[in-house]
């Protein structure tokens, strides 16, 4: 059974909070209103898949289509703005106040139930074997392109694994794991809302999704690197992938410009509103001396 909207947003919310809910509970917790909640209660109690206010194994396989099952990280850039840091050590594994950027990130993806774990390595690979010591599920991939081809040449490696799948910039740093999310309704992108922003952003249709992507813009949202996408759009999202880096100037491009410009209107990308205390991209040695003073010497 394909479930609506408000149907998901009740019965994702009873599978991840792990305790009964009142009703009132729900309405705060989902925004949806008392008589929506009670009317759908009531359906999901005829079906199944709630009982006493729990969610049942029925409840739980409805919400399996919705379930994020892969995340795959991006790290095989060189991190050029965070010299002289990433002469010896990759972006993703320069540690901040003691912990490793791109650790924050997998273990929000952990915290989700997301095991299935890739990463595109390319500038100093080997380096990233230390990351098996504490995280012995995840897989690596090669990307023997890194140094003379954009981003999309690390989507081209994982083009195969993108259905149910998170796509994440690996450098950054994340202290609210919650962005991630265990199950997604549709597609989606986190972003912060800006009155103004020269940085990479987005606008939006009036279902809130993506409408154009952009550099630079007033009122709308800063792109963050993180992406979802459902078994749909994933499967088409790996053949278009291949057709936009195979074009000319193909190898140019950013990887998220061919879902948001190249085949503009085939996708429906929800954004998903996040704040700017829940993750922060370090782009420069100065931000990362700012952040920890350790590197202020």
């Amino acid at each position: 059974m394909e479930l609506t909207r408000k149907q998901f947003d009740i019965l994702s919310t009873l599978a991840t909070s792990g305790e009964s809910m009142s009703q009132r509970q729900l309405e705060e917790a989902c925004g949806h209103s008392l008589g929506t909640v009670n009317k759908i209660m009531k359906e999901f109690t005829e079906l199944g898949y709630v009982c006493d206010g729990e969610i049942t194994t029925a409840g739980i396989d409805a919400l399996e289509p919705y379930r994020a099952k892969k995340a795959i990280f991006i790290a095989a850039g060189f991190g050029t703005r965070l010299v002289p840091v990433t002469l010896n050590t990759p972006k993703p594994l320069v540690r901040v106040n003691g912990k490793r950027i791109i650790d924050t990130l997998i273990d929000a993806c952990l915290e989700a139930g997301i095991s299935e774990i890739y990463i595109v390595r390319g500038y100093l690979a080997e380096q990233f074997d230390q990351l098996l010591y504490k995280y012995p599920m995840i897989k690596f991939l090669e990307n023997p392109s890194y140094n003379e081809a954009n981003n999309i040449s690390s989507a081209m490696i994982a083009r195969y694994m993108m259905q149910n799948a998170y796509i994440l910039e690996a450098d950054l740093l994340v202290s609210n794991p919650k962005i991630i999310r265990k199950y997604n309704y549709r597609s989606n992108v986190l972003g912060i809302w800006k009155e103004r922003t020269d940085d990479w952003c987005l606008t939006s249709d009036k279902d809130g999704c993506v409408c154009e992507e952009k550099v630079g813009g007033l009122n709308c949202h800063q792109m963050v690197g993180i992406y979802y996408f459902n078994a749909p759009d994933g499967a088409k999202l790996s053949e278009h992938i291949k057709e936009a880096y195979m074009a000319p100037g193909g190898k140019e491009r950013y990887w998220e410009t061919v879902p948001n410009q190249a085949y503009k209107g085939q996708y429906k990308i929800e954004i998903i509103p996040c704040k700017d205390e829940d993750i922060v991209e370090i782009d420069t040695f100065r931000e990362l001396k700012a952040i920890d003073k350790t590197y202020d010497v």
